[in-house]
């Protein structure tokens, strides 16, 4: 096959590395308008589970990405001046850039061709027998054939922002603090032995209080690194890490496609889906978007066929993903409810966020089931029966 994919990111690249190892006589190129090494992000988490099916899929780059992550087992989360701790899952993250220079690296040593600074027109797409549109949430190609695909975009509440520091974070770290405005947190977490990502949200009325929406990226960083100065260490936190801008602050965009495929062209990534950052999920997903498509190449010699299969096998896949990544949006946007609970308690529900019972019972009710249903096998299977329903009825109720 000649294969064009539109965008240089983690997903297309790897779907490149797959394809030219099941043939490498395919023909691939990917096409990136930006110039090399100018992505912005600061790190990426992944679980254990995604470094698995990579081994699965080319065992040199998985051993490349698993020898360039760093690794926390921890959750922390200050209140105020509590704080409280979780042993959970082994997690990982690493840097954005260092993980698209392996894959990179790995793509050419296969044969394929990857050409920066080199933009494809949405009405002039490369002569291919399939084109890969994994250009992002802003998907030209998509956006030619909106009606098409039909997308649709929820806004989310909340302001955030992605930042750096070089705080290195031996934990995953919330830190939640009250300003005279109300309450603003960040996420943070190591992707490297000398940065951490931060990622900073809040509600649009504290983000106004604070004067977050007025003067410059500096006087900003100064406010926030004064706000979050008992987690910082002293580190300060670090704008936009590439030279074309400042770090802006963004509500969150919720992608969905009615379907993900027209003729010759397929949506990867981010061009197909987003779920929101707070699950630390949407690498993962991409990168699983590429095993489904090469492996549904792999299995059909006629490419409709191929691609209706991965469309169903990926979306089937989303469906509690997205419902986790709303869930636990609606958390951060109703924090009041839950942030004068016990900090074990306020932690326990933190963690159970995704969850679509969550919201109809009261918080500290919700945790006392909670607690039972880890003691009782019956009450664990109610709960998980239970929550689905409530939050279809309230949602069609909402609907009316």
């Amino acid at each position: 096959m000649k294969i064009a994919c539109v965008g240089g990111g983690p997903a297309s690249l790897y779907f490149s590395i797959l394809m030219k190892r099941q043939d490498p006589s395919h023909e691939i190129a990917v096409h990136e308008r930006n110039p090399a090494g100018s992505t912005y992000g600061w790190g990426v988490t992944y679980w254990a589970a995604l470094l698995d099916k990579l081994r699965e899929g080319d065992p040199e780059s998985a051993l490349a990405v698993g020898e360039n992550s760093v690794r926390w087992s921890d959750g922390v989360a200050h209140v105020g001046d509590r704080t409280t701790v979780h042993h959970g899952d082994e997690g990982f993250g690493i840097g954005r850039r260092r993980l698209l220079d392996l894959l990179l690296d790995r793509a050419r040593s296969l044969g394929v061709r990857v050409e920066f600074e080199h933009e494809i027109a949405a009405d002039l797409l490369p002569e291919a027998d399939l084109v890969v549109a994994g250009d992002g949430v802003n998907s030209a190609l998509r956006e030619r054939h909106a009606d098409h695909f039909g997308s649709d975009i929820t806004l989310g509440r909340n302001l955030y922002i992605w930042l750096g520091t070089t705080k290195v974070f031996d934990s995953f770290t919330f830190c939640f603090v009250e300003s005279d405005h109300g309450w603003i947190w960040c996420y943070t977490y190591a992707f490297s032995e000398d940065h951490s990502t931060c990622v900073v949200e809040c509600s649009p009325e504290t983000w106004r209080g604070l004067g977050l929406d007025r003067g410059s990226e500096a006087d900003g960083l100064a406010l926030l690194e004064k706000l979050f100065a008992d987690v910082l260490d002293g580190h300060g936190l670090i704008g936009r890490a590439q030279a074309d801008g400042s770090a802006q602050w963004l509500t969150f965009r919720t992608l969905t496609n009615r379907t993900w495929h027209r003729d010759n062209l397929v949506l990867l990534g981010d061009a197909a889906h987003t779920t929101h950052y707070s699950i630390g999920a949407g690498t993962t997903l991409a990168l699983e978007d590429a095993i489904s498509l090469a492996g549904a190449l792999r299995e059909h010699a006629d490419l409709e066929s191929a691609l209706a299969q991965y469309e169903q096998e990926r979306k089937a896949a989303l469906l509690p993903v997205q419902s986790a990544a709303r869930h636990s949006a609606q958390w951060y946007e109703n924090l009041p409810r839950y942030i004068r609970l016990p900090p074990a308690q306020m932690f326990a529900l933190l963690g159970q966020r995704h969850s679509p019972l969550l919201p109809h019972i009261p918080p500290q009710l919700y945790y006392r089931i909670d607690r039972a249903a880890g003691q009782l096998e019956a009450l664990r299977r109610f709960k998980r029966w239970l929550g689905p329903r409530v939050a279809r009825t309230v949602q069609a109720r909402s609907h009316r």
